[in-house]
């Protein structure tokens, strides 16, 4: 059997999806000396993207996130906790992703997905390093109580560019949360008030909303000889596998730049193309957090 070239009539050869399983790089090659992807988009286009809040009415903050076919599920509860010693006047936050088998055919029953504590990990670097969440409105009394937030983000759909996708609803959720009320209980111990307050003083003076600053957005890059993907899905990335994440804040600054590996070597002049296809996504990630969470109010 002859495999047929990347230019010409190939499609016209063989069936289209015989092709695509067949020779898959191929595929994907034809499409990109065309300049175009076989969903249609053009190579620096990301997927349609969509943020919902208050998808989880039991959490303290919540958000649904789409990014094409990528899923997002984030969900925000916040404990009590009492301080530690060296930080007395900070709460903390714990972040976990989480990947069950429904989101991928890769993922098995009863096996942890690789990539979940991948993501989990680039997660809790990104947000506790970027300065989005002051730590110290965290606390309650200095020494005694401060709030432990609770972050869990599942994956429902792995469908390409996973971190970008969590990361936007690692931050809607933020954005959607309500601190609750809480007050001190005849023991001395901070209690989490309901309904009416029950006659007490609350600590906190009501529920309250963080206030955010630098806020992260990332996009995800794929690379391939001398082409430059942006948003890839999950087929795209398993056939051409040199990956770069960029991540800027809501001022233009780098965060962090992730390449895990790769047969493709990112020289700086790709870097630099990636970059800027990250300030444009930033762009567009902000005016639909700012849609979303416009007509949000505070209990």
């Amino acid at each position: 059997m002859v495999l047929p070239d990347a230019s010409g009539d190939v499609l016209s050869e063989m069936d289209v999806d015989a092709f695509r399983r067949l020779f898959p790089l191929r595929f994907f090659e034809t499409h990109l000396v065309k300049s175009t992807r076989p969903d249609g988009r053009s190579l620096a286009e990301a997927r349609e993207t969509s943020s919902a809040l208050g998808a989880v009415a039991s959490a303290d903050g919540s958000a649904l996130v789409k990014i094409g076919s990528t899923r997002m599920l984030a969900a925000i509860k916040m404990e009590v906790m009492t301080p530690s010693k060296e930080s007395p006047d900070e709460g903390c936050i714990a972040i976990d992703f989480h990947m069950p088998p429904i989101c991928s055919p890769t993922v098995r029953p009863g096996r942890p997905a690789e990539a979940a504590p991948v993501v989990s990990k680039q997660l809790s670097d990104t947000i506790l390093s970027c300065g989005m969440i002051n730590l110290k409105e965290l606390s309650l009394i200095s020494g005694k109580a401060a709030w432990m937030a609770y972050l869990d983000i599942y994956c429902l759909d792995a469908d390409g560019a996973l971190f970008d996708a969590a990361l936007l609803s690692a931050v809607a959720a933020f954005s959607h949360l309500q601190i609750p009320v809480v007050s001190m209980n005849d023991d001395g111990k901070v209690v989490v008030l309901s309904g009416d307050h029950g006659g007490k003083e609350p600590v906190n003076k009501g529920k309250r909303k963080l206030t955010l600053s630098s806020i992260p957005f990332s996009l995800t890059c794929l690379l391939h000889k001398n082409y430059i993907l942006a948003d890839p899905t999950a087929e795209e990335e398993s056939v051409m596998e040199t990956l770069v994440t960029v991540v800027l804040d809501s001022s233009g600054q780098l965060v962090s730049l992730y390449k895990p590996g790769g047969p493709v070597l990112a020289y700086t002049s790709a870097i630099q193309d990636c970059v800027a296809l990250t300030r444009q996504r930033a762009r567009e990630l902000q005016t639909i957090l700012d849609e979303v969470t416009s007509g949000m109010e505070v209990d």
